[in-house]
């Protein structure tokens, strides 16, 4: 067996000892026992840096089982009811017909001979009406999603997932520090968590739902501006929907980010409400 396919094999088996007692769900790559499916990584996103931070606060801290893909036809009935929990971190866009640089792929100015033609580097859209309503139908019906960051670019393509995620994203600036403020304290997946800051990208959100649901905001506290929507926006928010939950988290685009130690707090908090677990259970 090589290498990368062990590697690959230990992470998607970490926490396999802690749940081996637990009556799990089937798993995409086998017959592992498998709790949350995470579909992740986009031309802006690279699956490394998020496989590397959920593997490290969601599966090695907390003990949750995991199978990670890129591939978003996994988001179909077939496969989503072998599942507890879906997490996603991505965008609403691929580029079929290729790009110059962003995901590693090298910078405009590249040498090549003989020379390639030219990209077009236009975006589409992923996300089919099949795909949103699986998507829905799963939540619905009891499961768990964890939402992260950019994944609220996808709403504007897609009216089922638009109303389980409840918002869309306006813009957001380049990297910069802001700071997070926990607005209820009350909830189980803010309880006993600080305010923090993350340099990271502060996404301006269009929030859908009722503000009861918020849990926390963004805000430069610099005073910087981005265009015409101020410095704060809603940032993280969860609620019940159908049998199920649905928890959105807006800070993503690095591991320093995800490894904030009050939001690697949130992120653990959610995971268990969207579960239905007391603080001390492991999935």
């Amino acid at each position: 067996m090589s290498e990368s396919i062990s590697r690959r094999t230990a992470v998607r088996s970490i926490g396999a000892s802690l749940a081996a007692s637990r009556v799990l769900l089937a798993s995409i790559y086998g017959n592992k026992k498998v709790t949350a499916l995470v579909i992740g990584g986009d031309r802006y996103h690279n699956m490394d840096y998020i496989r590397t931070a959920l593997s490290k606060t969601l599966a090695k801290d907390l003990g949750l089982s995991m199978d990670f893909s890129d591939e978003v036809t996994l988001l179909a009935t077939r496969y989503l009811k072998d599942y507890k929990l879906l997490i996603m971190l991505r965008d609403g866009m691929y580029w079929p017909t290729g790009y110059s640089s962003g995901g590693g792929r090298g910078e405009r100015g590249n040498v090549s001979v003989p020379p390639l033609p030219p990209m077009e580097e236009k975006e589409a859209y992923w996300i089919t009406p099949e795909e949103g309503k699986a998507v829905k139908g799963f939540v619905q019906g009891g499961g768990g999603a964890l939402f992260y960051h950019n994944t609220t670019y996808i709403s504007p393509h897609n009216r089922d997932f638009r109303d389980v995620i409840g918002a869309v994203t306006l813009q957001h600036p380049p990297l910069r520090p802001f700071k997070v403020n926990i607005v209820n304290h009350d909830h189980p997946i803010t309880k006993g968590v600080n305010d923090f800051v993350v340099t990271d990208e502060q996404h301006f959100e269009k929030y859908e739902k009722d503000p009861k649901y918020i849990l926390m905001r963004s805000v430069n506290v610099d005073g910087l501006t981005w265009r015409d929507l101020g410095t704060s926006s809603v940032a993280g928010w969860a609620y019940d929907y159908g049998k199920g939950r649905v928890c959105y988290l807006a800070p993503g685009h690095t591991i320093a980010a995800l490894w904030n130690p009050e939001y690697e707090k949130i992120q653990k908090n959610a995971a268990r409400w969207l579960l239905r677990l007391n603080s001390t259970s492991i999935p």
